[in-house]
Order: C-alpha cells, then structure tokens, then sequence
C-alpha cells in the first residue's frame, strides 16, 4: 500500500453493486472533509461525534440520489443536542467534488459527562430533504428517532419512508497522524436493495413502535440475500472501514467475493457551503425598515455568520429588507 493509494482515496464515495444479490452500495471514506466540518466549532467530544457520523451518513446517501442541486439530513430532539444538520451538494460539473457541511445546536449546559451521544438527542425526528433547485417542489421525509444511533435512525427512514432496505456500518474517530498531529477519518458502507426488487409493504412493522423494518418488506430470495449479504457486512473491522490502509476495492473483494461486487467511477467530495452576501440579504428581505434598525448594531451595521463554515458578514442596513432606501 502506497501514499499515493492511500491518499487517492481519501474524501471520496465509491459506488457498488452486488450482482448476485440485486443489492447496490457505497464505500465512503472521509478525513479532511471531517477535519473542516468540524473545525468550524469547538464541540465537546459528545456532539462531535454526533456530527461525525451525520456527515459520513450524508456523504453515502448524498451520493446515491440524482441531485441537481442540494440533499440535506437534520435531526432535531428535545435533548441536549437540539439539532444537528447537514447538507450535500451535487457537483456543479463532471469531475468536480460533492460538497458537504455541517452544523450542530446544543445546550452545553445540559450535557452529561459520560453520556452515550446518541442519548442527548432524546425523543425528536429524522428527517431527509431533497431541494431539486429553482422551479421545482423541495421533497421532505421524516420519521421518528428510533434505534440507538442515527445510522440506525437513517435505517429506519429508507424502510419506513422509501420502502427499501438499507444497512449501514460506519465506524469514525480522531487519528494520530505522523508527527504527532490529529486529525479525524471516518469510513463507512451502505447496502441497499435494488428498489426494483423491494415489494410494497402494508401495514404496521415489527420495528419500535410499529416502524418498518427490512424483514417486513422482504421475502424470499431477497431475503435470504440481504439476509447474506448483512452477515458478510458484519465481518467489517473499523480500520477496513476507515482506512487508511485498506483501500475499498480490497475492502468490498475482502466482505462480498463471493456475490459478484462491481465497482463504478468514484465521487470525491469536499468541504463546502453556499453560503453568500446574496444569500443573505435575500433572507432578510421579508423584514421592514423597523425589524432591520433593531438588528442593527451600535457601530451602524447589520451583521451575520454563517454557522456551517464561519464566514462573517457585515451590511449597510439602508440596504435591507423590503423597504430598503439605498441601493447595494
């Protein structure tokens, strides 16, 4: 294994597919994307480890959707960690990185020291949303917190809301590079059954409080296949999962030799956000000449950040809202 190997798959998804078993996948590996997400912030280790694996989580699914334009995952819950979310960008071009950032929302004070992370989010809702861009109907899907981590709740979604069985195996966690320097790495795979061979399910599930699961909605050989092919899933080992010496090809030949794995062009992704001067200023657009004298500061301007990457803005408030008297 060479540097440059080891390096040409870092921040990238790489898409599979089981043809013995009709079940597609992805091979995800992070670390200088997890390194700025979580840069932007100095998170307590708990709600880093929350935003870990949601960005990871948001690179495998950001890259199985057809995008145009943006995918966003959020969790909200009546925990301390109020809510965490991310977005995924479709590249702008062939060849260009995917783009994703992160932000989180959390009451430090009532964090416990010790406390398993998922357990601060509490009782709340996952949510998936699909924005297709200009002139079309944003798409929004949402299913309670179930499981005892969001991979689980991400499960859950895909069986409960798309009817399709999904599994993830994630594994993340700060590294000591060499030098002495840390630095995060995160590696994951998903499997999905192919929606083609997934039939319609009614009714209740055998899942908490009644949500789907992957064994009320197959039957058969499928079953029998994703069954194999979750058993074989297992085997994984967090350094297989997150690299840097194994790449995925060896990975994904290592679990499913046997059930036909054929692997398509890659996606690099990258940290990124879309945030703008443009943005914001459209944003506040909807407010009067008085909601935008009380934003404003004792120095004259109206300021805003950006929560996801940090950037700092700073307005003349004549500018602002729906009755601005200059010109930007």
């Amino acid at each position: 294994m060479t540097l440059g190997s080891q390096i040409a798959w870092d921040d990238t998804v790489l898409p599979f597919q089981l043809d013995r078993s009709d079940i597609r996948g992805r091979v995800a590996r992070l670390d200088g994307v997890l390194d700025k997400v979580l840069a932007q912030h100095a998170y307590p280790s708990q709600i880093e480890a929350l935003v870990a694996e949601m960005t990871l989580l948001t690179a495998l699914i950001g890259q199985t959707m057809k995008l145009r334009w943006k995918l966003s995952l959020q969790v909200r819950g009546d925990g301390p960690a109020r809510l965490i979310a991310t977005d995924y960008y479709a590249p702008r071009s062939e060849g260009e990185p995917a783009r994703i950032r992160a932000y989180a929302s959390f009451d430090e004070e009532r964090l416990t020291e010790g406390a398993e992370a998922f357990s601060l989010i509490g009782k709340g809702y996952f949510a998936i949303l699909i924005d297709q861009g200009q002139g079309t109907t944003p798409y929004q899907g949402i299913t309670p917190i179930a499981g005892g981590s969001l991979a689980a709740c991400a499960e859950t979604y895909f069986a409960q809301s798309e009817q399709i069985p999904t599994r993830f195996q994630l594994s993340f966690g700060q590294n000591l590079m060499p030098g002495g320097a840390e630095g995060w790495r995160a590696g994951g795979v998903m499997l999905q059954v192919m929606p083609e061979a997934s039939p319609f399910a009614s009714g209740g599930g055998s899942g908490e409080s009644g949500l789907l699961v992957p064994g009320d909605i197959l039957e058969g050989d499928d079953e029998e296949n994703w069954s194999r092919a979750n058993i074989l899933l297992d085997t994984a080992q967090d350094l297989e999962l997150i690299g840097p010496t194994v790449q995925p090809t060896e990975l994904l030949v290592r679990l499913f030799h046997e059930e036909g794995p054929r692997v398509f062009d890659p996606q690099p992704v990258a940290f990124g956000c879309s945030c703008s001067a443009e943005r914001v200023r459209e944003s506040l657009s909807i407010y009067s000449a008085k909601d935008i004298a009380y934003m404003t500061t004792d120095e004259g301007i109206v300021t805003a950040d950006c929560q996801f990457c940090g950037a700092h803005y700073e307005f003349d408030p004549g500018t602002l809202g729906f009755e601005a008297s200059k010109t930007p």
